[in-house]
């Protein structure tokens, strides 16, 4: 017979054990898009405790789409090590140096592959404020909220968790290091002091932008993936996802150097 208090119950303390674990540790993502993903299972597969706050209840960000709604999506020939690191299919196009990957199939095994790593994802968490501390009010972790409670405007306090670093991952609008750049009232180091946001379209020039550009840019703030271009006003490329798993990966190698590991 199934009792449903001994569901709500293993429901309720399997979470709060993992949540109270994760109240502090050394890499807090925003964002579980294919940057995020990325950078998360490079991190954890070294033993980094990696925590991942995703806004909305699905994780992949703007994979799941593919492009126009046609659910596949193209990674150029520089990242094609990248899939093979993570055993991730793919197939290549007639035009070289193209290949092709099933939309769906790319978000749930880039999911898998980060939590089979060691990272842990939140979902339906909303990243609302950061954490700062030191004289130079270096980032240091995360104020957290309930996606619904945000969603619905409800008068209710956040609660906040610790990072060594925390990593930028919200996309286009660079959610994070507006904050920092707003709240703060410091400059970034980036050519504006803030963020001017994304450029049209240029795929070629987006794609080793968001490599290029990801970085540190402000004590203790990564970002990666599309918040990068947005930072350095740099273009944006379209449904070409290379550029995405490329800027994880550097983001993982910068923050294991600043970790010392």
């Amino acid at each position: 017979m199934i009792d449903e208090k001994i569901i709500t119950k293993a429901i309720i303390e399997s979470y709060f054990e993992k949540l109270m674990d994760f109240i502090q540790m050394d890499v807090a993502i925003v964002g579980a898009g294919p940057a995020g993903l990325t950078c998360a299972y490079y991190l954890a597969r070294e033993g980094v405790k990696v925590g991942i706050f995703e806004r909305k209840a699905s994780i992949g960000g703007g994979i799941w789409g593919g492009g126009a709604m046609f659910n596949e999506i193209v990674v150029q020939e520089e990242a094609r090590g990248v899939l093979d690191e993570l055993g991730i299919r793919y197939r290549p196009y007639r035009e070289k140096g193209y290949y092709l990957l099933d939309a769906v199939e790319f978000a749930c095994a880039l999911g898998l592959k980060a939590i089979e790593s060691g990272a842990r994802v939140f979902n339906l968490w909303s990243a609302v404020d950061v954490k700062v501390k030191g004289e130079d009010e270096r980032v240091a972790g995360l104020v957290l909220s309930w996606t619904p409670v945000e969603l619905s405007g409800l008068h209710v306090d956040p609660i906040t968790v610790e990072a060594e670093f925390v990593v930028d991952g919200t996309g286009h609008d660079a959610e994070i290091a507006k904050v920092v750049s707003r709240k703060l009232k410091k400059r970034l180091f980036t050519p504006t002091g803030d963020v001017p946001g994304e450029r049209p379209m240029w795929a070629d020039l987006g794609e080793k932008a968001t490599e290029e550009k990801t970085g540190e840019v402000y004590p203790g703030l990564i970002v990666v993936g599309m918040a990068a271009v947005a930072c350095y006003g740099e273009h944006r490329m379209g449904p070409v996802f290379g550029g995405m798993l490329l800027s994880g990966k550097k983001a993982a190698r910068l923050i294991l150097e600043k970790l010392g590991r």
